[in-house]
């Protein structure tokens, strides 16, 4: 169900509507999760569709969550991005068509890509909420 921008407003808090709708970005530092690192994943904030897995996630230093990669290939758009004088590759929810961030080829192996994500444009689902929460078929990434 594709929501109006509208809907969105009053569903979204105003930075994750801002973050989401008008490709901004929450301040380093002071966002939800970019020192959070309990065991569960992130779900694009519009959508519900999951997008990274708290296996993937890692202390890059920046201040926004970072991540080596997506839980699904498919679920992340990559667009050029020439804002603010830079040449930046923009990450976007494929369902949403939601501002998420930016990848950068400078993150860790395997992948050696940091997909630096605002904390606005997700929310968390930990692993003892998947089931309930209808991701029950993510738990395996977290079964040894």
């Amino acid at each position: 169900m594709e929501r109006t921008k509208a809907e969105l407003k009053k569903k979204l808090s105003p930075v994750s509507y801002e973050v989401t709708q008008n490709n901004g970005t929450e301040p380093p530092f002071r966002n939800d999760y970019w020192d959070h690192f309990e065991e569960g994943i992130y779900v694009d904030i519009v959508s519900g569709k999951p997008l990274f897995s708290s296996k993937d996630k890692y202390d890059a230093g920046c201040g926004w969550p970072s991540f080596t990669k997506p839980i699904e290939d498919l679920e992340i758009v990559a667009k050029l991005d020439t804002s603010h004088q830079m040449i930046r590759t923009e990450v976007r929810g494929k369902t949403s068509d939601s501002h998420l961030g930016h990848v950068f080829p400078d993150g860790p192996h395997p992948t050696g890509l940091r997909y630096c994500i605002n904390s606005a444009a997700l929310r968390f689902i930990p692993v003892k909420d998947l089931e309930k929460e209808g991701y029950g078929k993510y738990k395996s990434l977290f079964e040894t």
